[in-house]
């Protein structure tokens, strides 16, 4: 017997499954994202929409990540404005 292991063919290969296929925050990072919602709308906007103190007090990056990465209600607040502005950015032809 060989030491070196067997190979399947191609065709009996594992797949990989598909489950972000989808997603359209798939490959995003959460800092992508804040960055990307603080420069459309400016901090003030962002506190308006989602009314949270990271966003409100003294806001950054940096604390709103801090925030968002252990408050998982406020971080799909933040995931569900991302993609309600890209939908609008792309009705207005600029995505």
């Amino acid at each position: 017997m060989s030491d070196q292991p067997v190979n399947p063919p191609d065709d009996e290969a594992p797949k990989a499954p598909a489950k972000q296929a989808r997603n359209p925050l798939h490959g995003l990072t959460l800092e992508a994202i804040v960055t990307a919602l603080a420069d459309h709308y400016g901090w003030e906007e962002l506190g308006q929409r989602i009314p949270i103190r990271c966003f409100n007090v003294d806001p950054s990056v940096g604390s709103s990540l801090r925030f968002l990465r252990k408050t998982p209600w406020a971080r799909e607040k933040v995931e569900g404005l991302y993609l309600f502005m890209q939908r609008e950015e792309r009705r207005a032809g600029r995505g």
